[in-house]
């Protein structure tokens, strides 16, 4: 109901009011803390399969094998990937690398885990 909130980010209402810690969307019911909604605004976060938060030049490992078009064997589970570089890639695909063996790539971060 103040100018000062943010918008739901669930159905996009602009009626929302404080309650307590907590911002509440009287339209859909949502209800989501200001800090973590400070946080959305700073960028985009980018977490590995295990929820660990992911950042320009980690190192990470590969968690399941991978199948690489153009290649008989793909990208075997434990692979470590270094100097990772976070992008807004296609499909969810978010992580530009260089793996030996294999050259330049993308890659999901939900089959990588921070090493």
């Amino acid at each position: 109901m103040s100018d000062n909130l943010p918008a739901c980010p669930a159905c996009s209402g602009t009626f929302t009011y404080e309650m307590g810690a907590l911002l509440v969307c009287p339209e859909c019911g949502h209800e989501w803390s200001a800090s973590s909604d400070a946080a959305a605004e700073e960028g985009r976060v980018v977490r590995d399969a295990v929820g660990n938060v992911l950042a320009d030049g980690d190192t990470v490992t590969v968690v399941k094998a991978l199948k690489v078009k153009g290649s008989p064997s793909g990208i075997k589970a434990g692979t470590k990937v270094r100097n990772i570089r976070l992008v807004d890639g296609v499909d969810g695909h978010d992580i530009d690398c260089r793996i030996d063996g294999f050259g330049a790539m993308q890659l999901k971060s939900a089959v990588v885990k921070k090493a």
